[in-house]
């Protein structure tokens, strides 16, 4: 977690912004003002960034995007940099190029992002991320990171035994029985077993609770969900299409997911103990992100 305020950033906390590691590779969500600084001060390195995504365009999730696109220009990236964000962060983009271009030799790939329900933008061999329309003042869109299922692991000690040959194999890790041409069966329950079960990870900011979320999040093993406001505030969050902790705790409940994070408080709300409570009485497994925070989906 690199930024968990809203729109002004305090002494304690940055705008939004977050780095996700999946297999190793490195992944940013949304690039509020500060961004560059908390790369540093947690040490990740910013020139193994692959893409960005951006929830939409309002300047609390976009304005340390153009100190960092240009830094990484002047050290000297050269391979491509991915950005998923909103039709209209496309201007914003050709703006910055046609001032502050000259010194990026690197490609930015811009995918502009329009469904009206999860689709697929990103397809690698281990895991695939889908993004989905949000509800919020303008066009924004959330992101779903989710490990594809991995082939089965075949027990080595048995290979030797049952002569398996590498068809064999093969079947064993998809799952399947080996059949013999004299009938005999190799069983993939005996032989064969799933190395772990695929995680998921959900982000969602900025946005009210909608009844889609329901469907298209069920089973999340980790969801990020804003709750810029407590319980006393309900009548700002209506009005500015933002979400309140009793509301976001409900949800990830009626989920299953396994555990909440929230964050993107506001500054009117200093005290993020007062979150944490109102959404663990409503969903236990609820924790308020601090800047620097780091969560593992555990396999």
């Amino acid at each position: 977690m690199l930024g968990t305020a809203s729109a002004m950033p305090d002494r304690e906390r940055s705008q939004s912004a977050q780095v996700l590691s999946v297999h190793g590779r490195l992944f940013l969500i949304d690039c509020g003002e500060g961004t560059q600084g908390r790369l540093l001060r947690c040490g990740i390195s910013m020139m193994k960034i692959e893409g960005i995504f951006l929830s939409h365009i309002h300047g609390d999730h976009i304005f340390g995007l153009f100190g960092l696109l240009s830094t990484l220009g002047m050290k000297g990236r050269q391979i491509p940099l991915s950005i998923f964000a909103p039709p209209n962060f496309g201007p914003i983009l050709n703006f910055f190029l046609s001032y502050y271009g000259d010194g990026i030799s690197y490609e930015i790939r811009f995918t502009p992002l329009k469904m009206n329900s999860p689709e697929k933008i990103l397809r690698a061999k281990s895991f695939e991320v889908l993004a989905f329309p949000l509800r919020h003042g303008i066009e924004t869109f959330g992101f779903l990171f989710r490990e594809k299922q991995p082939p089965w692991n075949v027990r080595k000690e048995l290979i030797p035994r049952y002569g398996l040959t590498l068809t064999e194999i093969g079947t064993l890790k998809r799952g399947e029985d080996v059949v013999r041409e004299d009938g005999q069966v190799i069983s993939a329950a005996e032989c064969s077993y799933k190395p772990y079960e695929p995680r998921s990870y959900a982000y969602c900011s900025d946005t009210a609770v909608f009844p889609e979320e329901r469907e298209w999040l069920r089973g999340v093993d980790l969801l990020y969900h804003e709750s810029t406001y407590t319980e006393a505030f309900r009548d700002s969050a209506y009005a500015r299409f933002h979400s309140v902790t009793s509301d976001v705790a409900a949800l990830a409940a009626s989920l299953g997911v396994k555990k909440l994070v929230i964050g993107h408080y506001s500054s009117r709300c200093r005290d993020i103990s007062l979150y944490e409570k109102e959404c663990r009485a409503v969903f236990p497994e609820t924790v308020a992100a601090s800047d620097g925070d780091v969560f593992e989906i555990e396999k």
